[in-house]
């Protein structure tokens, strides 16, 4: 237990030292943009790592109470230190932003405004991640005594659409939002985020449903109040941000619209 949560604490800051040490040297980026690249892609592989066990989880589990899969546990022991980790890697790219920005203080002084302001702008990302190690890992170790594997591993599946959102803020930072590969990214983003997150918790209560043979509006009445709190606090979190997401997508397609008309009004003016 103990070896696989040590081996999650140092891999995913292993990986970021790697990979910024790589495009800093290797590659000539700035420290802030070595930095900002590197986040996107430990949370990617982290993101690519879970959604994969939890496929093998979700597929391999045909009783969704009662059977077993050795990789949910084992994931869950090494993955949870990367939620503690995202918080520093995240907190380190807000600060070095501030500091090209010419807002940074000398001493200790500018480390403590640097995590007001971080705290500020990430307070729900900050507190899902809290909300994940605090509560979370030990609902998924322990309070559910070893049932419901399946319901751990579609969990794990919300994952699927990190890759698209952390390629999607890479292209917006290099100002590539006009690109076909923005385009494609975003839709899929949406697509995945919305399949993944949105519906997920839906899902689950329908999947339980099914399995205990009880109508869907019955399943919080039955179900373990610890399941009912994670869905309460983290399924509004999930419609927020895709809220979010189809803001940025609408405002993008009008910006991306009223250029072309531009275009449009412009060349007509020149025949």
């Amino acid at each position: 237990m103990l070896a696989l949560t040590a081996a999650g604490s140092l891999f995913f800051p292993g990986l970021y030292l790697l990979s910024k040490r790589t495009l800093r040297h290797l590659v000539g980026r700035s420290e802030q943009d070595a930095a900002i690249l590197s986040t996107r892609l430990v949370s990617s592989v982290q993101a690519v790592m879970a959604s994969t066990a939890g496929s093998i989880i979700a597929w391999s589990c045909r009783d969704v109470m009662e059977d077993r899969h050795w990789l949910t546990d084992t994931y869950i022991l090494f993955a949870t230190p990367y939620f503690a980790y995202d918080i520093y890697a995240m907190f380190l790219c807000y600060w070095l932003k501030q500091q090209v920005k010419g807002h940074e203080e000398a001493g200790i002084r500018s480390v403590g405004v640097a995590v007001v302001g971080f705290l500020r702008r990430e307070m729900l990302l900050v507190l899902h991640h809290v909300f994940m190690v605090s509560f979370c890992f030990p609902a998924s170790l322990m309070w559910r005594r070893g049932r419901g594997d399946f319901f751990q591993g579609v969990l794990l599946l919300a994952e699927i659409s990190t890759p698209f959102v952390c390629l999607g803020k890479v292209l917006i930072r290099h100002k590539k939002q006009n690109t076909r590969l923005h385009k494609i990214n975003g839709g899929l983003m949406l697509l995945t985020f919305f399949t993944c997150r949105v519906l997920l918790f839906p899902y689950l209560y329908y999947a339980y449903s099914s399995y205990a043979s009880i109508p869907v509006y019955m399943v919080p009445l039955v179900a373990p109040w610890q399941c009912n709190l994670g869905a309460a606090l983290l399924w509004p979190l999930q419609l927020y941000w895709f809220t979010l997401i189809c803001r940025g997508a609408l405002r993008q397609f009008t910006a991306g619209r009223s250029s072309t008309c531009k275009e449009d009004r412009e060349d007509g003016q020149t025949e």
